[in-house]
């Protein structure tokens, strides 16, 4: 069976998929915000310390990297039915895309978290783009070979945790840094305090991206069959899931236990998985419940349905446009209310809160809304425009 059918029919666009991608990039939205305009002098996820509205406020944003990654593997697949691409063709779209979306992450997105270029942070672009390029060497291969690919990937590197870059080599040898790509969370600094941060180690989303694309021809079967298939595999993940954490057995190197602060810490334990890189129980928990909730998006219907498909249609334009408007609404802010536009620059009596989280949170997501809305409809009045297609 071929990867892509040669000059295969259009089958249409699925709201369901541009809902399910809005959601994420807002809720993406939130978890920055939190980043921007909050200074908890703990991690949203240390259950010793964290109130449990900090931690779900970091732990419902955990959904939206293996959403999208995954989403833009079957979206690979539609886009060469859609546009009757050959497998040549889809081959050199997302070879190039994908590393346009690299360049994108090293330039202009590096520099709108940071306001500077004192370091580098590889983070969801960095490891969509080269999940992208990666996965155009497999179109030659057969659609099972692919999704086989990318089911190893993905249940099996966590097998790979017990090997550290350290017993490799020096921190920046070749053999460090091709180990901190791939597979571990890295922080360091290169010649004259340069930091480099290596936060998305790619081998885990390249076997989402796989499966993803492997998933795409669930999409294009009638509408009853399509909706059960993903419930089936949305909950056998969930399942997968749930046993696996029970157990405290593989896919997950924080184990669950009791927690002293009680039996709802206890519980939000036991949700508190690794992303980076992303553990299999992880992905698990997150993929699961997104499929089986895409066949009621696919029928969703109203205002914010729409509103959200907008924000799926052009995620990311979005996602280009949100850094910088959260980053310098932060600094507006500081300077208004501390007279500093540094993030360190807090009077001592400063409490830290999630009101100003959410509030910028709203703000941006509605200040972006137009801007999406208008690049959404000057797509949609230019499809013949396959460059729009790189954003």
């Amino acid at each position: 069976m071929n990867a892509v059918p040669l000059r295969a029919p259009a089958t249409g666009r699925l709201s369901g998929i541009d809902r399910l991608r809005g959601i994420v990039i807002v809720l993406m939205a939130l978890d920055h915000c939190r980043d921007y305009f909050s200074a908890f002098p703990y991690r949203p996820t240390d259950l010793s310390q964290a109130d449990w509205t900090l931690f779900l406020t970091r732990w419902i944003t955990h959904f939206c990297a293996p959403v999208f990654v995954l989403m833009a593997g079957s979206s690979a697949w539609l886009h060469a039915r859609n546009a009757g691409l050959s497998r040549a063709e889809l081959q050199r779209f997302l070879l190039t895309r994908g590393l346009w979306i690299v360049l994108l992450e090293l330039s202009w997105n590096n520099f709108m978290w940071r306001f500077a270029l004192d370091g580098m942070t590889l983070q969801v672009l960095w490891a969509l783009g080269w999940s992208m390029v990666f996965l155009s060497t497999l179109l030659w291969l057969p659609r099972t070979a692919i999704i086989a690919i990318g089911a190893i990937t993905v249940l099996g590197h966590d097998a790979l945790d017990g090997i550290e870059a350290s017993s490799l080599g020096s921190e920046w040898s070749p053999a460090a840094v091709a180990w901190y790509l791939l597979h571990e969370l890295h922080f360091g600094a290169i010649g004259g305090g340069f930091e480099l941060v290596i936060l998305y180690p790619l081998l885990p989303w390249i076997g989402v991206m796989a499966l993803g694309y492997g998933l795409g021809v669930v999409f294009e079967r009638p509408a009853e069959v399509r909706d059960r298939t993903l419930l089936r595999i949305g909950l056998l993940l969930s399942l997968s899931f749930i046993a696996l954490r029970l157990g405290n057995l593989y896919g997950e190197p924080q184990m669950w236990a009791v927690n002293p602060r009680g039996e709802l810490y206890t519980a939000l334990g036991w949700l508190n998985l690794s992303k980076y890189p992303p553990s299999l129980q992880y992905l698990a928990m997150t993929l699961g419940p997104a499929l089986m909730l895409l066949p009621w998006l696919e029928r969703w219907r109203g205002a914010a349905a729409e509103v959200f498909a907008t924000f799926g249609r052009v995620p990311m334009f979005f996602y280009l446009l949100h850094v910088p408007l959260i980053h310098g609404g932060s600094v507006a802010a500081r300077y208004l209310l501390f007279g500093s536009v540094r993030a360190d620059a807090l009077p001592s009596t400063y409490v830290p809160s999630l009101l100003p989280v959410y509030g910028a949170w709203l703000l941006a997501v509605a200040l972006l809304y137009p801007a999406c809305r208008w690049y959404a409809g000057y797509k949609r009045r230019h499809r013949d425009n396959r460059w729009l297609s790189y954003l």
